[in-house]
């Protein structure tokens, strides 16, 4: 099972049923509105589009504030969440954007909605990314969450996905289906400073240490802690299912403290002389 004991308060299983109440018109619109039908067609165009060839997935972790990532312009990527705040640096845009938390998308889906590369976004906060009501701004695809127990990993998107917790593993999922041999992670610190209930919506205060920007939750946000038991569980169905098929995951995280993933050294994966930046 996916929870501690000692987590399973009456506040998470009430907000857990609040969500499979909600879900039913997710479901029901996935399958049969038009948006839906349109949605998984868009998705249907991505199978297998990157067969046999490797990506770099783009974390939040604040490690990617001191990695000089400007090889990485040469290879596919996947960027997460909030990381359009260091686009000025990076040198280069990423080849696809994924996000899913829904604070994420609700606080900041101004910034999310102009991005120009394709966007892969939670279909539970669709209604943010609509221009009238069937009709999917231009480069945005959705996936929508199972909400299952246990988070199976997923092969096929079009049928759905499973949390895991984070959006690293919507996004493994995702480059499954496109076809990636392998996926190599940067920015999965998987440490966070900090205590409370995993899931639980609080409002930040003070300086952002956890990510690669002071302002990627600014002061007076909502934001919340991570469940890093579940994701954990999460990541080890990725990798078996990426190994199963004769694929893999790699970890080139800087001082990550994931220990699921195969650890590799970022300059040895990327080929070229890359060193240290200042944040």
């Amino acid at each position: 099972m996916r929870f501690k004991t000692n987590e399973l308060t009456f506040e998470r299983l009430y907000e857990a049923a609040g969500r499979r109440i909600r879900n039913i018109s997710d479901v029901f619109d996935w399958a049969f509105t038009d948006l839906g039908k349109q949605n998984k067609s868009a998705l249907e165009s991505f199978r297998g589009c990157h067969h046999g060839e490797r990506c770099f997935l783009v974390a939040n972790g604040p490690s990617i504030a001191t990695m000089d990532l400007t090889p990485l312009r040469n290879e596919v990527t996947i960027g997460l969440n909030r990381i359009y705040l260091i686009f000025d640096r990076l040198g280069f845009l990423p080849t696809y954007y994924g996000a899913s938390n829904e604070l994420i998308l609700e606080q900041f889906h101004g910034d999310i909605a102009g991005l120009e590369m394709p966007k892969f976004l939670g279909w539970h906060r669709r209604h943010l990314f609509q221009k009238g009501f069937d009709t999917i701004i231009a480069n945005t695809c959705y996936l929508r969450d199972k909400l299952s127990v246990n988070d199976t990993f997923c092969t096929d998107v079009t049928g759905g996905i499973t949390s895991g917790g984070t959006v690293t593993y919507h996004m493994l999922q995702l480059a499954y289906f496109m076809g990636f041999r392998e996926v190599v992670i940067v920015g999965l610190d998987h440490s966070f400073k900090g205590s409370g209930t995993p899931n639980r919506v609080e409002v930040r205060i003070g300086r952002d240490e956890n990510h690669f920007h002071p302002e990627y939750w600014p002061e007076g946000s909502k934001w919340q802690l991570p469940d890093l038991f579940r994701t954990d569980l999460a990541y080890k169905n990725a990798r078996t299912a990426f190994e199963l098929d004769g694929r893999r995951i790699l970890d080139a995280t800087l001082g990550g403290k994931c220990d699921v993933f195969q650890k590799v050294n970022f300059r040895d994966v990327i080929g070229a002389d890359v060193g240290e930046v200042t944040a």
